[in-house]
């Protein structure tokens, strides 16, 4: 299993996300740096744990009210060992084949199913299936149909985000089942070790987290334990992540 790092970016500044509430979202303030900075952040995510990857929403581009392509262009020169996976909302072209960058296309995003139809054969883009509640955001045919999905899901459960409420465990279960090989990948809620455990043990792939980084409930020694990205390493898988 693979822990991967959040960093959300409105107007050039990481933000604190919480329960999906994007109004209300103000710069982040961590123990782990200095300042709000994106690069700031991302350093100090990597002296807890050698990540491979960072999650990144542009919440700018998200909600269509300008984008953070500046910030995130420097992460990718800053730090050329990892791997962004950028959420840029319908600006999937921005980000598609670019150096250092896995693009993420979320549900509440689209419009309709036929985008991802066309790309669910590119490694590099993972869908995001976005979860508000009991409610599904996004065209209707993409939870319906599995064979539209590509070979990496995220389930995102906004609601949970930043609030400790932990992981939709069900739904990520469910989801599994449905996925055939593909690898699933949770967000929203893991508060501990314990429910990085739990994840891991339903067959989890990868787990997004911030908060519980930020807040120290995540240690070096839970990071290594729990994070495979070493151990992959020396045992290469078929199918790499």
């Amino acid at each position: 299993m693979q822990i991967i790092p959040v960093i959300d970016i409105r107007s050039g500044a990481v933000v604190r996300a919480r329960a999906g509430d994007r109004e209300s979202y103000r710069p982040i303030e961590s123990p782990l740096a200095a300042t709000s900075a994106p690069s700031d952040i991302v350093a100090g995510f990597l002296t807890l744990h050698p990540f491979e990857r960072i999650y990144v929403a542009d919440l700018d581009a998200i909600e269509g009210s300008g984008d953070n392509s500046r910030e995130i262009a420097a992460l990718t020169e800053c730090f050329p060992a990892l791997r962004f996976m950028v959420d840029a909302g319908a600006r999937t072209d921005v980000w598609r084949k670019a150096t250092g960058v896995e693009c993420v296309i979320g549900s509440e995003s689209l419009r309709d199913a036929e985008t991802i139809r066309a790309l669910n054969d590119d490694p590099d883009v993972i869908l995001s299936l976005d979860f508000r509640g009991d409610i599904f955001l996004g065209p209707k045919p993409l939870i319906e149909c599995a064979e539209l999905w590509p070979r990496r899901v995220i389930v995102m459960t906004l609601a949970r985000v930043g609030v400790r409420a932990g992981p939709d465990v069900e739904r990520l279960a469910h989801i599994i089942e449905r996925a055939g090989e593909r690898q699933v990948l949770a967000a929203g809620g893991v508060r501990d070790a314990r429910d990085l455990a739990r994840l891991e043990a339903i067959g989890v792939a990868g787990v997004l987290v911030a908060t519980a980084l930020h807040d120290g409930a995540l240690n070096r020694a839970d990071l290594d334990r729990f994070d495979g990205t070493r151990q992959e390493k020396r045992e290469p898988r078929k199918t790499p992540f």
